[in-house]
Order: structure tokens, then C-alpha cells, then sequence
């Protein structure tokens, strides 16, 4: 039987001579991470404002409701309430609409505005490794060609 030659010394020492510089692997987990905290706070703030306002859209409509309710002296009274009620049921949900429509703007702006910021940095980034790369390279064909001519 054949013996399979053994490739771990081989494979280690390839590896040694492959500079990896892991230093941007973490610097792009960190940047992720940090554009992944700044999204769940506009997330989270949007959230709130929309609970903000549907906590306010739901009293309003309650007290409107207590209005209805109340007891009235003529039976014409019923239907001028019922049409009065309608009437702020559709102003209010008019008003608290364009409130959501506001914080889907404002959402919509910080995410904008978070995208270009990251992709400034991203190309920053990516202008700064390939510069290193470049010089690492240079480096090694220079070792290389050192070593070719001393031989």
C-alpha cells in the first residue's frame, strides 16, 4: 500500500509565506457592527414615535367615543353626533397619517444619510488596502529579485 505523504509541514509553511494581514477583517466586523447599532436606533426611534402616535390616535378616538355615548333629548341628536363623530373620526385620521408618513421621512433620511456614510468609509477603506497591498507587493518582488540575483 501507498503511503499518502503527509502535506501539513508543506501547507504551514505555504501559509507562513502568505502575508495576511487579519487586522481588516476586523476593522470591517467593527464598522459593521457599528452601522448595524446605528440602524436599530433609527429602527427603535421610529417605533417609538409610531407607538407615540397610535397611543394618541387611540385616546383621541376614545374620547370621541364618550362623546357618542352620552345621553341625548331628541333622537335627531343621535344622527348629529354619529355625523359629527364620522367627520373628526376622518379629520384625525388624516392628522395622525401624515404624522406616520413623517416619521417614515425621517427613517427614510437617516437611512439614506447612514448608506453614503458607510459607503465614503467603505471606499476609503477599500483606497487604503489596496495601497497597502501595492506596497506589499513591491516589497516582495523586491525580496524576491534580491534573492534571485544573490543566487
Amino acid at each position: 500500500m501507498a503511503k499518502t505523504p503527509d502535506m501539513t509541514k508543506t501547507m504551514q509553511d505555504m501559509m507562513a509565506n502568505f502575508p495576511i494581514d487579519t487586522s481588516s477583517m476586523q476593522d470591517a466586523m467593527k464598522s459593521q457592527s457599528m452601522m448595524g447599532e446605528k440602524l436599530a436606533r433609527v429602527a427603535l426611534s421610529a417605533a417609538e414615535r409610531s407607538t407615540e402616535i397610535s397611543a394618541r390616535w387611540a385616546k383621541d378616538s376614545i374620547s370621541r367615543m364618550g362623546e357618542l355615548a352620552a345621553v341625548k333629548q331628541d333622537p335627531s341628536e343621535y344622527a348629529k353626533a354619529m355625523s359629527d363623530f364620522a367627520s373628526a373620526a376622518a379629520e384625525m385620521a388624516a392628522e395622525h397619517m401624515a404624522a406616520y408618513a413623517e416619521v417614515a421621512k425621517k427613517v427614510q433620511m437617516d437611512t439614506v444619510d447612514l448608506m453614503l456614510t458607510a459607503g465614503k468609509d467603505m471606499a476609503s477603506d477599500a483606497q487604503k488596502v489596496a495601497e497597502k497591498a501595492a506596497r506589499d507587493t513591491q516589497t516582495a518582488v523586491k525580496k524576491a529579485a534580491t534573492a534571485t540575483a544573490d543566487k
